[in-house]
C-alpha cells in the first residue's frame, strides 16, 4: 500500500513571534512573552531567537530567565490576536487539505496524500505553506515531512527555525536513532530516568530493546514506544469535523510539568470541562456520560467511566463528574502528566427530555446552561479569549483555555 504523506507545521515561537509583526523593534531585543509578568512568579510562555541564545526557557519563571538575561524584555500576553493568527495559518493550509488536525494553538498535522496531483510532493508542499505563512503574516514555521504522524511531528522539531524536515523509511534510523529518548513523542523526563535505568538512553536503543521487555516494565506505554521509534504509527490526521460525527466528545492535555495537587488537578479539569461543554452546545449535543483518563509519568494510565442522573451540556456539571472520578481512582500526591475528559455517550438535545427532582435542582441547572450560553454568545463575538476563568491566568501549567488538544 502507497505510504501516505503527512505535514506536522510548528510556528516557531508563535507568541512571541505574533507580538514581533505588531511591533517589529522586539525582533533586535531578547523578549520573552510571559504570563502575569507583573507578578515575580510569572512563567515564560514564548521567547525569540535572541533569549533563547541566552538560555531563556519556556515555562521558567521570570525571575529565573532575568538571571540568565538581566536585559530581558517581558511582553505580557494578547490572546485574542493568537487565535487570530491561528485561524489565518489554518486558512493557509486548507489551501492544500481539508485533512487538517490540530495539536496547539501553533502546530497543526496535515494529510496532504491526495493533494500531490495537484500541487507536487510533500517537500514541494511543506516549501510552499512554509513561504506563505512567512510572506502573508510574517512569522515561521517548521514544517516536517513522513510516512506517519509521529515522524512528521519529530521532523518539525529536528530543525528549527524556519525548516523542513523530511524523515522517511529510508533516513529515519540515521536521523532518529541516534537522538536521546526524550526526542521520542511524548517520553518525558521522569520515563527517560526509568529508561536510563534500563541502560536505554537513545531512541534506536528502544527500537532495539524487545516490544515484550518495554511492556513488562513500562505498561501499554512500553509497547508504544517501540512502535514510535520503528516508525510504525498507523494513527490518522483527523480533521475536527469528522471528529465530531462520533459518539463521544473530548478533550485532553498534557501539562508543561507533572501535576500532583488537587488544586492543579482541579483547574486542569475545569479548563478541559469547559472545552467540551462548548463544543457540545454548539452540535447540538448532551452527554449521558463523563469519562476521566488520566496518564502518569510512566505514561500508564486509567479511564474510569460514569453515568449522569441528566443529560448535559454544561462544564460545570462535566467538571463536577470528572472530578469526583480523580478523587476516587486515582492515589493522592501522585503525579499526573496528561488529563482528558470526554462526554460519552451523546444524545441530541432536542431527544433528551429532564427529570425533575424532588428539590427542583433543575431550575438551578438551567441557570447555569443560560449563564454558559451567554458567555458562548460573548466569546463567537469578541473571540474565544475575550472571557477566561482568572484562575488560568498566569499558571504554570499550560492552561490558557486554547492550546488543550481535542479529541473524540
Amino acid at each position: 500500500m502507497k505510504d501516505r504523506i503527512i505535514l506536522h507545521c510548528d510556528c516557531n515561537s508563535f507568541f512571541a513571534s505574533v507580538e514581533s509583526v505588531s511591533h517589529p523593534e522586539y525582533k533586535s531585543v531578547p523578549m520573552a512573552v510571559c504570563g502575569d509578568p507583573d507578578e515575580r512568579h510569572g512563567i515564560v510562555l514564548a521567547k525569540n531567537e535572541l533569549a533563547k541564545a541566552r538560555g531563556v526557557q519556556t515555562a521558567e519563571t521570570i525571575w529565573s530567565a532575568k538571571r540568565k538575561c538581566p536585559n530581558l524584555l517581558v511582553v505580557k500576553p494578547h490572546y485574542g490576536e493568537y487565535t487570530r493568527f491561528y485561524h489565518k495559518i489554518n486558512e493557509i493550509y486548507y489551501r492544500y487539505t481539508n485533512i487538517v488536525e490540530p495539536f496547539s494553538i501553533d502546530e497543526s498535522w496535515l494529510d496532504v496524500t491526495g493533494s500531490t496531483n495537484l500541487f507536487g510532493d510533500g517537500m514541494t508542499i511543506a516549501e510552499e505553506i512554509r513561504q506563505a505563512v512567512k510572506r502573508e503574516l510574517g512569522i515561521t514555521v517548521s514544517i516536517g515531512v513522513s510516512y506517519n504522524k509521529v515522524f512528521a511531528k519529530m521532523g518539525s522539531d529536528y530543525k528549527k527555525p524556519d525548516a523542513i524536515t523530511e524523515i522517511t523509511r529510508e533516513n529515519y534510523k540515521s536521523l532518529l536513532h541516534p537522538l536521546p529518548v526524550t526526542e521520542l513523542l511524548f517520553v518525558g523526563k521522569s520515563l527517560a530516568e526509568s529508561l536510563e535505568k534500563c541502560n536505554i538512553r537513545t531512541i534506536g536503543d528502544i527500537a532495539r530493546t524487545s516490544p515484550d521487555f518495554l511492556e513488562k516494565r513500562f505498561g501499554k506505554a512500553g509497547r508504544t514506544m517501540h512502535i514510535y521509534a520503528n516508525g510504525e504509527d498507523t494513527s490518522e490526521v483527523i480533521p475536527p469535523e469528522k471528529a465530531e460525527d462520533s459518539k463521544s466528545v473530548g478533550n485532553g492535555m498534557t501539562f508543561r510539568r507533572d501535576i500532583s495537587s488537587d488544586e492543579d488537578v482541579r483547574l486542569g479539569i475545569d479548563s478541559l470541562s469547559e472545552e467540551v461543554a462548548v463544543r457540545l452546545r454548539k452540535n447540538g449535543y448532551k452527554a449521558l456520560g463523563v469519562s476521566l483518563t488520566i496518564k502518569d509519568v510512566y505514561l500508564q494510565q486509567i479511564t474510569r467511566q460514569c453515568k449522569l442522573k441528566n443529560a448535559t451540556d454544561t462544564a460545570r456539571e462535566i467538571a463536577s463528574e470528572a472530578y469526583s472520578l480523580y478523587k476516587k481512582n486515582w492515589q493522592s500526591g501522585k503525579a499526573i502528566r496528561m488529563l482528558t475528559v470526554t462526554a460519552t455517550p451523546l444524545a441530541r438535545a432536542e431527544n433528551v427530555a429532564e427529570q425533575i427532582d424532588f428539590f427542583d435542582e433543575s431550575k438551578d441547572r438551567e441557570r447555569t446552561r443560560q449563564l454558559e450560553l451567554a458567555l458562548d454568545k460573548i466569546r463567537d463575538k469578541f473571540g474565544k479569549s475575550s472571557i477566561r476563568s482568572g484562575a488560568v491566568i498566569g499558571n504554570d501549567l499550560g492552561i490558557d483555555n486554547y492550546e488543550s488538544h481535542s479529541k473524540d
